[in-house]
């Protein structure tokens, strides 16, 4: 079942790069605080800390929808591009996970847990070079 898909590996990096962009890398890069507010985060009241690691977050972010957005245009690192996915979905399904079981996260951090279940098989099923 891995890689049944794979001839439409790169269609879906770019759809993937697309949603990715919009959802998480761009506002957690420009205006983490409002993107904190959308997932009913408690804002505290000084919000350098949060902020600095807001924009952290979204320049790893936006590193991977680069690899996304050269592997789905050109083809170049497909396999690695989907390699760093699987890796980036497996480690957020276990920061959810925890921030879950410690109760201190909202209950739209918890569905992203589905969300990186999911995005984890996607791209197991998208995988390149194993049709």
């Amino acid at each position: 079942m891995i890689g049944i898909w794979s001839a439409h590996a790169q269609v879906f990096l770019l759809v993937l790069c697309v949603a990715t962009s919009a959802c998480f890398a761009l506002p957690l890069f420009f205006v983490p605080i409002a993107w904190a507010r959308i997932f009913r985060w408690t804002i505290p009241a000084e919000t350098d800390l949060a902020v600095y690691f807001g924009r952290c977050l979204g320049a790893f972010v936006l590193i991977v929808e680069a690899l996304m957005l050269r592997a789905g245009l050109t083809g170049t690192g497909l396999e690695f591009t989907f390699q760093v996915l699987l890796a980036v979905a497996g480690m957020m399904v276990i920061v959810h996970v925890w921030g879950y079981v410690k109760r201190i996260q909202p209950f739209t951090e918890t569905l992203e847990i589905g969300m990186y279940s999911g995005m984890g098989i996607l791209c197991a099923l998208f995988y390149p070079g194993l049709s």
